[in-house]
């Protein structure tokens, strides 16, 4: 008997190779959950765990910041929103502070270059989100991840035509999960504006690699998946609107 259950599309080969080829694997996990929300009214609320699957880190996590972004971290200190200006990138406000945390080089729509402190993975972990909204970023999304097959993929593909499609969404807070020299989790809520304001985690692994921070990705996607919320209960509040 032929199974005709519908598939799930995330099990798709062809949709997690088209995810890494775009550059869009940033943002499609957002998407997945939004639209998984939307068709969801219960009130069972998961939340999403803070410890990565990840390779150990490569490279020295003492190297400088390859824009000269003074700084270094052991350990985060970041315990309130910073005081920072926001621009808007693609669809989202980022937070920029060319002389502190980062960017510290910025092309048009495409930011690169934060501080070795855990307010500049904050930072990275933010503007990687907000350039993959820009279909203009996508033949150097490359540039803004870690060594490996994902980076691999996003950089022989060139440019792609990418879209977010009426998604929506901004920062709304933030906690530093765990944090090193060399590595990051930096748990981001967006506020879903496109939805009527529904909250979600996203939690982004960074690895500080050549200077600056670089997003973890694998083949199938984030380390760690996000998760809705039903409040910012935990997170340091924190929006450019």
């Amino acid at each position: 008997m032929t199974n005709t259950a519908p598939r799930n599309p995330l099990s798709r080969p062809g949709f997690i190779a088209a995810a890494i080829i775009v550059g869009i694997i940033l943002l499609a996990a957002i998407i997945v959950l939004v639209t998984s929300l939307t068709r969801d009214t219960g009130d069972n609320i998961t939340q999403p765990t803070s410890n990565p699957t990840s390779t150990a880190p490569n490279g020295d996590a003492a190297d400088k910041s390859v824009c000269g972004l003074s700084g270094l971290e052991t350990k985060s200190s970041l315990t309130l929103a910073p005081p920072n200006e926001w621009e808007l990138v693609g669809s989202v406000a980022a937070p920029t502070d060319p002389e502190g945390a980062g960017p510290g080089t910025t092309a048009g729509q495409f930011r690169t270059c934060f501080a070795h402190t855990a307010e500049g993975a904050l930072f990275a972990a933010v503007n990687a989100v907000a350039a993959s909204t820009d279909s203009r970023n996508s033949s150097r999304m490359w540039e803004l991840l870690a060594n490996g097959p994902a980076k691999d993929a996003v950089k022989a593909a060139g440019e792609q035509t990418t879209s977010s499609g009426n998604t929506r969404l901004q920062v709304a807070g933030f906690k530093v999960n765990n944090y090193s020299a060399a590595e990051a989790t930096i748990d981001v809520a967006y506020t879903i504006t496109s939805e009527g304001g529904s909250l979600v985690s996203y939690p982004t692994v960074v690895r500080w690699e050549g200077g600056d921070w670089k997003v973890v990705v694998t083949e199938t996607g984030a380390p760690i998946a996000p998760g809705p919320l039903s409040n910012l209960g935990g997170y340091i509040p924190w929006s450019g609107v």
